[in-house]
């Protein structure tokens, strides 16, 4: 991004009620003017291009007129994600929540200041996108902030109602689609890529202090949470993982048919990630269900066949 832009979209010096935004990187603070819509989409292309290799590849197989709009709203989804994930103090995650909330009403009332929300405000009224799944996606991080663990399976879909089909949602009002059939379809995938992701990262996700494996599950399996702290890959908690990896699975099955039901472009895309999330599932498989202390993840040789897999779809 050229220093012209970056400067425009740079904060100014934090007041006590911002301090917050110092614990992030500095351009993602909300700056006193807004920047140009130019300034605001190379923001967002910037931000998605470096953060996120998956979903910068991912956008190739988009038509070249949705890609600006995609990378607007991953950078939304970017940054809401940080000001959960990467403050380190729950009050000051809740504080600038609220902040990035103030933005988004904003964004749908004619007067953003933030370039993420400068360049969103163009998609919006472009695609006519209610505010409902950005304002659920905040929801769900400001449950983090608060909740740690989940007693059964169906508190841990109430949650990736709230994270992860948003995301979903959202896809599909890019692509022109609105009705609930397809967006049913779409929360089996979203829900199914986030307990993925949950399942690869049971020991990053403790660091944090979060089990996502519901405890019901963990107690009927008879693993205590010490086993998990102490990255003890015991028969039993191998046990859980072997239940909570089929399970995931059968999420993913009853999300296929929404590739039958979009345009090329989009069902390439839901292909692409579903089969990356399958590859999560099969990684952990390899390992025997030992995800303690280590993260299971798809070789550099299998993402290229699944790339290769998406771009000859692509072309016949």
């Amino acid at each position: 991004m050229p220093s012209a832009v970056t400067n425009r979209v740079s904060p100014t010096p934090m007041s006590p009620a911002l301090t917050g935004w110092s614990r992030l990187p500095a351009e993602y603070a909300i700056p006193d003017q807004a920047p140009t819509l130019v300034e605001a989409q190379s923001y967002c292309r910037r931000l998605a291009r470096t953060h996120y290799e998956n979903f910068s590849v991912a956008t190739w197989f988009l038509p070249a007129g949705l890609r600006q709009h995609f990378y607007n709203v991953y950078a939304y989804c970017r940054i809401s994600d940080d000001l959960s994930d990467e403050v380190g103090d729950p009050r000051a995650s809740l504080q600038l929540l609220d902040q990035w909330e103030e933005e988004l009403d904003a964004c749908y009332q004619g007067r953003p200041r933030h370039p993420v929300f400068v360049a969103l405000a163009e998609t919006v009224g472009k695609f006519d996108i209610p505010r409902q799944p950005f304002a659920d996606l905040l929801k769900a991080f400001r449950q983090d902030q608060a909740v740690t663990r989940y007693p059964t399976f169906d508190d841990l879909l109430g949650y990736c109602r709230y994270s992860a089909n948003p995301v979903g949602h959202l896809v599909l009002y890019l692509c022109g689609y609105r009705d609930r059939e397809r967006q049913a379809l779409s929360n089996f995938t979203c829900t199914a890529l986030q307990l993925a992701n949950f399942w690869q990262d049971v020991s990053l996700d403790h660091a944090k202090g979060r089990i996502y494996l519901p405890l019901e599950d963990l107690q009927r399996y008879g693993v205590s949470e010490d086993a998990i702290a102490s990255a003890r890959n015991t028969e039993a908690f191998c046990g859980v993982m072997r239940f909570q990896v089929q399970r995931a699975r059968e999420w993913f099955q009853q999300g296929l048919p929404l590739i039958g039901l979009v345009d090329r472009e989009l069902a390439i895309d839901i292909e692409l990630f579903s089969r990356g999330g399958l590859e999560i599932l099969n990684a952990i498989e390899r390992e025997r269900y030992a995800v303690l202390g280590r993260r299971p993840s798809i070789s550099k040789l299998r993402k290229l066949a699944l790339l290769a897999r998406a771009a000859l779809g692509k072309l016949l």
